[in-house]
């Protein structure tokens, strides 16, 4: 499963059951978010034991996509089935101090920063 557009793409793996990000993501509000929503849920669905985020080429999240990626978090906790591994990258700003905050919604997160 792939969302594409000129900013940004979002693409599922169901084979390693990772979702990877790239470019920029400036959506406006939870509506715009919704497919992306929509394929984190479907990589979930199964109860994997470990559902793996890379954002490593996600060069900016605005506060509406930082919500959506907290959300899920506080849901996959919520059902106590999988665990997530985060895979970001140092050499973007934004991603040291916002990924740590997923980290404090769910301990048990893995966060891997290159």
């Amino acid at each position: 499963m792939e969302i594409k557009t000129n900013d940004y793409s979002v693409t599922y793996n169901p084979e390693t059951i990772t979702v990877s990000f790239q470019g920029s993501l400036r959506l406006g509000g939870s509506e715009e978010y919704t497919p992306i929503v929509d394929l984190l849920n479907e990589a979930a669905k199964n109860e994997p034991e470990i559902v793996t985020l890379d954002l490593k080429e996600l060069e900016f999240l605005n506060s509406s996509g930082i919500s959506m990626l907290s959300k899920f978090v506080i849901n996959i906790r919520k059902k106590k089935t999988s665990s997530i591994t985060v895979k970001g990258s140092n050499a973007i700003p934004w991603q040291g101090k916002s990924l740590k905050n997923l980290q404090r919604l769910m301990p048990t997160l893995i966060l891997e920063l290159e």
